[in-house]
């Protein structure tokens, strides 16, 4: 496993991010357990979350997996705040009452006294983002977050942010949290020149698409039953187009001797802004069939065939995230 630096924090993550989405939901504790100490024999030592999954039942699984393993000051942690958490009027968004309440709620889920990067899980149009980098500042001078970080916020208004945080001398999104993926190429049109340029890091979700770049799927291949068959992501990667990718990219994949699955995350891995992709898996064989992606040599020939299998992102069917 290698190990890479987290823009200018200092802070050095595994190269391959786990998912804890589905802790709690689609994997018991047993199971959940099961795919940490893969993850720990692998080297993985970057672990993603949220308040919000599975009904907070994913953080509170991956204490108990740190705790049992005794390794709180190997592992990274990831939690985020701002989807809704119950039915309260400020059980949601990013206000400083929010923030603040969510915060220990999260401490005392994954039995820790810090997150090291806490993000701003979406956009909140209530909130002014003085009030929200306001209260993160706070929460890092007060140790319990090492940075604030960002997901699915469109460039300009990440760029907004961090006008604001040097000009107020406030702690600033380090670490951004965008979709990447073959199909999903939005990242790279002003999102990863921004993080370039800011020297930030990017965690992207879902290079996989959610399953469709697996090999599984195609135009004649429709998803009758999981993820992909859900509304939400039904929605998000429905068209044809991205099943004609999927198709050309599975094709190419086996003729080439890769598995598709490994052979995307190290496409997307191979981004020279990507700090890590964050990866899932329901078992530790699934685990390690990922981890694959480790060993594909992703040239400058390679990654350039592979993309020109995709849709180019000013010409797809994307939409701003916000």
């Amino acid at each position: 496993m290698d190990y890479v630096t987290v823009g200018h924090t200092g802070t050095r993550v595994s190269r391959l991010c786990f998912g804890t989405m589905g802790f709690g939901g689609t994997t018991d504790m047993d199971a959940s357990q099961a795919l940490f100490r893969r993850c720990l024999d692998t080297g993985i030592t970057f672990f993603d979350c949220a308040n919000s999954y599975s009904g907070g039942q994913a953080e509170t699984i991956l204490g108990a997996c740190v705790a049992e393993a005794g390794c709180r000051d190997v592992v990274v942690i990831v939690s985020k705040v701002c989807r809704p958490v119950g039915d309260a009027p400020n059980g949601r968004g990013l206000s400083r009452r929010h923030i603040m309440t969510e915060v220990e709620n999260s401490l005392r889920r994954l039995r820790t006294d810090r997150i090291d990067f806490y993000f701003a899980h979406h956009y909140d149009p209530l909130a002014a983002p003085e009030e929200t980098l306001r209260a993160f500042d706070d929460l890092q001078r007060q140790g319990k977050i090492l940075h604030p970080a960002v997901s699915n916020w469109s460039a300009w208004r990440i760029a907004k942010a961090l006008g604001i945080s040097g000009r107020e001398g406030l702690a600033r999104f380090e670490l951004v949290q965008p979709m990447y993926n073959l199909v999903k190429r939005q990242a790279e049109v002003e999102l990863f020149p921004l993080v370039m340029e800011e020297r930030l890091g990017a965690l992207v979700y879902s290079p996989l698409a959610s399953g469709l770049l697996t090999g599984l799927y195609g135009l004649d291949r429709r998803p009758t039953a999981g993820r992909l068959a859900q509304p939400r992501y039904t929605q998000r990667y429905g068209d044809d187009a991205f099943y004609a990718v999927a198709d050309r990219f599975s094709a190419f994949a086996r003729e080439n001797g890769h598995a598709p699955a490994a052979l995307a995350v190290a496409w997307a891995m191979s981004h020279p802004a990507v700090t890590a992709p964050i990866v899932g898996a329901d078992t530790p064989e699934q685990l390690d069939g990922i981890l694959a992606a480790l060993d594909i040599a992703m040239t400058a020939d390679l990654r350039a065939a592979i993309t020109a299998l995709s849709i180019p992102p000013d010409e797809g069917i994307e939409r701003e995230v916000d």
